[in-house]
């Protein structure tokens, strides 16, 4: 990780490899990766521009990705694709957490169709992995991470041909288990709707629209949305404009009226009763209550 220097509440790193620069992945212990780290990146929110997967193997502790905790146990899941805002897994309970990580560029796997849905901005992030998936998808890890080591020792172009992949193989695996009992949305019209919110979440939070701008009528975009969140289009849209409103209020300095400005509300009071419907506190409050837990960490 390196950081970019850019003045924030929330940190932002690029992809960095002590071991070998120009290569787009790095396999390493959690416990090794924290002690090259400083305190206040362990503790902090921050976000990166690569991916990074951690495989709990001992144990106890928690993990913030977008501002929902993650416990994690041991043969617990965590991916967090880029620009999503982290807190690194911290131990609980006195003890230990041991992880094993994989970081990588966008750039660095092959990915086979099937893995795409797993690496967008909408993936999965958390899975409680059964047996004997946990055993297998260990393996598959170890497996990474002894020809990672032999790519750093030895520089050989098969090898790193071998780990794009092996991480291929890895995506893969984890691509076909289920992520929280539901497994992840492939639909193509789900997908669609999940892109035009990406583009659009700042200046239209009317569902119709949204049905509109992928071809289908209202109904069929709330079924959709049903089959593949569990939610409806509506309450999809709005978790997407309140999840950039917490991002900003963390990342940023910006008063709650201009963060409201910004996701389209014409009027202060109309952005604070949402982001208070929404979330269960005003915004001053939210943003008050996430940096007094980062200092406290």
């Amino acid at each position: 990780m390196v950081g970019s220097g850019q003045r924030s509440a929330v940190a932002e790193f690029g992809f960095s490899n002590p071991d070998r620069p120009r290569l787009g992945l790095e396999v390493v212990d959690f416990a090794k990766l924290a002690a090259r780290l400083p305190a206040s990146t362990l503790s902090t929110v921050h976000r990166t521009d690569f991916h990074q997967l951690f495989l709990i193997t001992g144990g106890t502790g928690a993990a913030m990705v977008d501002f929902v905790e993650h416990e994690c146990v041991p043969g617990t899941l965590v991916s967090v694709s880029p620009g999503r805002v982290l807190r690194l897994p911290r131990p609980t309970g006195g003890g230990r957490l041991e992880a094993l990580m994989v970081l990588f560029t966008d750039t660095f796997p092959h990915r086979p169709e099937a893995v795409r849905p797993l690496l967008s901005p909408f993936g999965p992030v958390a899975w409680t992995v059964p047996e004997p998936d946990r055993t297998d998808l260990t393996r598959a890890v170890r497996e990474l991470m002894t020809e990672y080591q032999r790519a750093v020792d030895r520089g050989e172009p098969i090898t790193v041909d071998l780990l794009r992949q092996l991480l291929g193989a890895l995506l893969l695996r984890i691509a076909r288990l289920p992520a929280d009992g539901r497994p992840a949305a492939q639909d193509e019209t789900y997908t669609r709707f999940q892109h035009e919110l990406e583009r659009s979440f700042a200046t239209t939070r009317s569902a119709a629209d949204y049905a509109a701008k992928v071809g289908y009528s209202l109904r069929t975009l709330n079924r959709v949305c049903e089959a593949a969140a569990g939610r409806s289009a509506k309450a999809l849209v709005d978790a997407r404009v309140a999840l950039e409103a917490k991002r900003l209020l963390v990342h940023t300095d910006l008063p709650a009226a201009a963060i409201g400005d910004r996701l389209g509300f014409t009027e202060p009071t109309n952005f604070g009763k949402f982001f208070q419907r929404e979330t269960g506190e005003t915004p001053g409050a939210f943003r008050d209550r996430e940096r007094v837990t980062a200092a406290g960490r």
